[in-house]
């Protein structure tokens, strides 16, 4: 709720509290859904979704360079990577270590069931590199406070601090970067966004490039957050890095 009145000032207490409902309802649902990945197989998984924008993964493997694929915690993310993997795509995800390493393991398995393959932090830039070079799609999400190692970028009307890490990939490579964005519409099938993020205008300073890169898809995750409030995981504190309490 914090969170919530700070981005959408304009909005009555009610009508948060309505939009901090759904989004609880809708983070069990996309659990629920990732749970349920070793029952389903591929025309399961494809039956509850359809897609907009598949244009964009072919024009990028037709270039031979991969893609670097981005989003935030939105929606059933994990159902958008099983259904993109099973819709015969080549993807990877950029994962961390959860404190859990039972429960680590276990989510690892429930995507490699669904065909993702995983790099972990640990070894991120060389596994994606290695990706990218093999024509492979890298996801990776960009949407929680990075600390002092992150980039400061203007988000929901205030300064965050983000990961470097997609931008920096994208720039290094000369790889496209493509936004993706689950929607939970009144029917039953949920509705995969794809959108390329337009390439910046390079200039000598790389942590410069980095910054408007990273503002640029970041702009874009904000209208889908606007769009759909209830869509987006606002129980981080996605600015305890760059706003005092």
């Amino acid at each position: 709720m914090e969170n919530l009145k700070r981005c959408f000032p304009d909005k009555d207490e009610e009508e948060l509290k309505r939009i901090a409902r759904r989004a609880y309802r809708y983070i069990a649902k996309s659990l629920t859904e990732y749970i349920l990945f070793p029952k389903l197989d591929r025309d399961q998984i494809l039956s509850l979704v359809e897609f907009e924008g598949l244009e964009l993964f072919d024009s990028a493997l037709k270039e031979g360079k991969g893609a670097v694929l981005v989003t935030g915690h939105f929606g059933s993310w994990e159902l958008m990577g099983a259904a993109i993997s099973q819709k015969g795509y080549p993807i990877d995800f950029l994962v961390g270590e959860q404190h859990n390493l039972l429960v680590d393991n276990l989510m690892n398995e429930h995507r490699r069931i669904m065909g993702i393959g995983i790099i972990k932090m640990g070894a991120a830039a060389k596994g994606v590199i290695k990706a990218l070079r093999d024509n492979r799609f890298v996801a990776m999400l960009s949407d929680q406070d990075a600390g002092k190692d992150g980039t400061i970028v203007d988000f929901l009307g205030f300064p965050a601090s983000t990961p470097k890490g997609p931008a920096a990939f994208s720039l290094k490579t000369n790889t496209p970067m493509i936004m993706g964005f689950i929607i939970r519409e009144n029917g039953k099938k949920q509705k995969i966004i794809l959108e390329i993020v337009e390439p910046i205008e390079r200039s000598s300073n790389k942590e410069e490039d980095i910054n408007r890169l990273t503002q640029a898809y970041t702009s874009v995750l904000e209208k889908y957050i606007r769009t759909y409030p209830d869509h987006w995981y606002w129980l981080h504190r996605r600015w305890k890095s760059t706003l005092q309490k």
